[in-house]
């Protein structure tokens, strides 16, 4: 195995790999369970525990931004829409069709990638929320954490995108995020809700699987002519939430530091899993991998008898209920006849 795969192929394609320089990333965890938030859109201070940052609100953020898709997502199904006065990295990943006229009328912040610390703060928000550390890189020319505490703006991180969870994160921490954000914005009844609606949509797949021998899965994303495989991660616990058994671990050495590295042909070919799983940021991308895939593995069982399973890259970000649609669709693709 090669190199890691480098930052331009993340800011295009909002998938698996999008987080690779999240490297300043935090932890996750609640505090202060009994805090209430009134309906008035003041509060008692709320506090709690973010990728080691204690976060106190001393009212119920009314000027919201999500800096990506599946943020944006979870904000409007908790039916936050009226207090979001921004939207970022939108052209990385569509929004699922049913949210996308509620979006229409939200200012765009940026397309690509994260927007600009002005661009942020010309928006005027008093809260934002991340899949990662990486759209608070100042390096990068995003706004810091602690540029944004000093305008007055309170930030939270995906609990699975904080550093110390990043390589092990698991779809389950989404609850932790559910539960705070709840609490933070005042939508405790409809993170409730997303909740209850997304353990039952797991324990169904749990129960269709049931039994069935695991499939052997390499879960990948293509750029051009790069080829990157997925080891670790929220991505890696998605595959095995679906019934898969990635050729890809953590106990590989590629893989010991970071979710993600860089592959040659040969390696996937020697590994041979019976299905590919590999994420996209639109239709056009899917072609091109799909493309890719046949024109580079014709010998490939997975590719010949078309065991292929595209799944949207936001949907394998931290913090977005899309991690449960991407276990339901590579579980599909992994037993079609269980569904």
């Amino acid at each position: 195995m090669s190199h890691r795969p480098h930052r331009p192929a993340l800011a295009r394609g909002a998938a698996a790999i999008a987080t690779l320089l999240a490297l300043a990333a935090c932890g996750s965890g609640v505090t202060d369970p009994a805090d209430e938030v009134s309906d008035e859109g003041s509060a008692a201070a709320v506090t709690f525990t973010n990728c080691e940052r204690e976060v106190t609100l001393d009212a119920t953020p009314q000027a919201i931004v999500g800096l990506s898709p599946g943020q944006t997502e979870l904000l409007l199904r908790l039916g936050l829409a009226d207090r979001i006065v921004g939207q970022a990295q939108t052209a990385t990943a569509p929004l699922p069709e049913d949210l996308r006229d509620e979006a229409a009328g939200i200012p765009v912040l940026s397309e690509e990638g994260p927007p600009s610390r002005e661009v942020l703060l010309d928006a005027a928000p008093d809260f934002v929320t991340a899949p990662t550390a990486y759209e608070f890189t100042a390096e990068q020319g995003f706004a810091s954490l602690d540029q944004l505490q000093q305008a007055d703006v309170a930030a939270y991180i995906a609990a699975g995108g904080c550093a110390e969870r990043r390589m092990t994160a698991t779809v389950d921490d989404l609850f932790t995020d559910l539960e705070t954000l709840g609490r933070a914005l005042g939508a405790e009844e409809q993170a409730t809700e997303l909740a209850d609606e997304a353990r039952a949509t797991l324990d169904d797949i749990e129960q269709r699987i049931e039994g069935q021998p695991a499939v052997s899965v390499a879960q990948v994303y293509v750029e051009g002519d790069r080829l990157s495989a997925i080891g670790a991660g929220i991505e890696y616990d998605i595959v095995r939430r679906a019934g898969g058994q990635n050729v890809f671990s953590p106990e590989d050495a590629a893989f010991a530091d970071f979710f993600a590295a860089q592959i040659n042909p040969e390696e996937l070919a020697a590994r041979d899993p019976r299905v590919l799983v590999f994420s996209v940021h639109d239709a056009e991308h899917e072609q091109a991998t799909r493309d890719y895939l046949t024109r580079t593995f014709p010998d490939l069982d997975a590719v010949r008898e078309g065991r292929l399973v595209p799944v949207s890259g936001s949907d394998v970000f931290p913090g977005t209920i899309g991690n449960v649609r991407a276990v339901s669709a590579i579980a599909e693709g992994l037993y079609p006849e269980a569904f």
